[in-house]
């Protein structure tokens, strides 16, 4: 019997390449198309024998043949390869409803809300790996220990999906977890987001009240934040779904290192900050409903690292420290800031924020972030005039985000090598620069930026 057949469009993205190679090692024929791929999708498909040709979308290799496309949000709806899938009446997927397809037949684990959605899901399947389990899974970062952030498989009995809120695809509009239906889910927390597509807090929040109301799988269960006021209001909504709490755990530092203190007895982590500590109940929570005692979860959770670009620390040397963190949203960027100073309280800490998204660049949003970089001795904001014209909005000066942010000392740059070169020049001997976004902070030049904390 020969192998399914699926096309890609828009390939290169970092979920897409992702399901790409888990289907190429289940023996699928896969073929795919972007316009643009970057690194590491680039290597890791070429690796593979996935790596297109040629950039761009081509009509001809959309074939009869394919038993179906799967559709990535960066494709638009009038893709010339989508729309030569429509002529010829092909299946096309969005990629939540072909991961959906591919477990109809599993327990579903969905790990929703608007912050802590990477790390929580990381920590759990980090805690089922240790424990001997190989579930399917879908996350959104690289784990150490593991090969891709998605894996399918025919023989496991359960999958664990991070669920996102953003739109399915061009042409579903549906949150993502909406899509996954699980019979477990867990929501971190509600905080507004994405507001080029939610117009405000009240149809965000609607996302999660109508994913409790409409997706969770009859007699499923929901694991919840009671620490957060909305969702604690939309407890006990559904009769025929279970509702369980968590909260931010017991915790202690102790000579810089975090304790989770359960029953008597502190468990060594190596994350850190409140809202991990708090990620990781939601975690322990899910994994004691799947039989796992929380005494062997937090054994488990001593040597987990985080997930990549979640408050990684990538270099620490005679008292220098650099984090790199992909916080963007406020209540991510509060939350990290937080963090990184109860962490290294006794350190001159420098905090610097990329505005990189639509929201964080839209004027009517960036209010938002008020407060949210106190806590830093040295605060910065870098943001790009051509990342605010691409995305079609309103300019936006200096004075008004520091005025937006509520700090008078705030540094605001919009212009590269005056920001990297006033980077540089924040460093001292004793310092931790905290590096937050989702973009590239300009093109920074990390190894240089490392090789001058050697130089002090």
């Amino acid at each position: 019997m020969s192998k399914p057949k699926f096309h890609f469009i828009a390939i290169g993205g970092s979920a897409m390449h992702n399901l790409a190679l888990a289907l190429h090692d289940k023996g699928y024929h896969v073929s795919g198309s972007d316009d643009e791929i970057y690194e590491p999708s680039r290597s890791r498909l070429a690796a593979a024998g996935l790596l297109p040709e040629r950039m761009g979308w081509f009509p001809d290799k959309i074939t009869p043949d394919l038993d179906g496309i799967i559709l990535g949000k960066h494709a638009h709806a009038d893709n010339p390869e989508l729309l030569r899938a429509k002529e010829l009446g092909l299946k096309i997927y969005s990629y939540p409803e072909f991961l959906f397809n591919q477990s109809q037949d599993k327990k579903r684990i969905v790990i929703g809300g608007s912050h802590g959605k990477t790390t929580t899901t990381s920590m759990l399947l980090h805690a089922l790996h240790k424990a001997g389990q190989k579930p399917d899974f879908m996350v959104g970062s690289q784990l150490k220990g593991f090969d891709r952030m998605i894996r399918l498989s025919e023989d496991a009995g359960m999958m664990v999906l991070e669920g996102d809120e953003y739109p399915t695809s061009a042409l579903d509009m549906r949150p993502k977890f909406f899509l996954y239906r699980p019979h477990i889910a867990v929501l971190t927390g509600i905080a507004l987001d994405h507001i080029n597509v939610f117009k405000d807090e009240e149809n965000y929040a609607g996302q999660f009240e109508t994913f409790i109301r409409d997706y969770i799988e009859p007699g499923g269960i929901l694991i919840y934040n009671e620490e957060d006021e909305r969702l604690r209001r939309m407890a006990g909504m559904r009769d025929d779904i279970r509702f369980i709490p968590y909260r931010t755990p017991r915790y202690e530092i102790k000579d810089g290192k975090y304790y989770i203190l359960h029953d008597g007895r502190a468990y060594p982590v190596r994350v850190f900050g409140a809202h991990n500590m708090q990620n990781m109940a939601a975690a322990a929570s899910v994994a004691e409903l799947l039989g796992m005692p929380r005494e062997d979860f937090y054994t488990y959770m001593e040597d987990f690292e985080g997930a990549s670009l979640r408050l990684e620390v990538i270099y620490r040397r005679d008292g220098k420290v650099i984090i790199r963190d992909f916080a963007h949203a406020p209540s991510k960027v509060a939350a990290s800031v937080k963090a990184v100073r109860e962490m290294y309280a006794d350190k001159h800490m420098v905090a610097v924020l990329e505005l990189h998204t639509y929201s964080s660049l839209n004027k009517q949003f960036i209010p938002q972030y008020r407060g949210t970089l106190d806590p830093a001795d040295r605060a910065m904001v870098f943001y790009s005039p051509h990342a605010v014209a691409i995305k079609r909005l309103e300019p936006v000066d200096p004075a008004f985000i520091r005025a937006a942010f509520g700090r008078d000392d705030l540094q605001v740059f919009n212009e590269e090598q005056t920001f990297h070169e006033a980077l540089i020049s924040s460093l001292s001997d004793h310092c931790v620069l905290l590096l937050m976004s989702s973009g590239n902070l300009g093109g920074l030049d990390l190894e240089k930026l490392k090789a001058r904390c050697d130089a002090l």
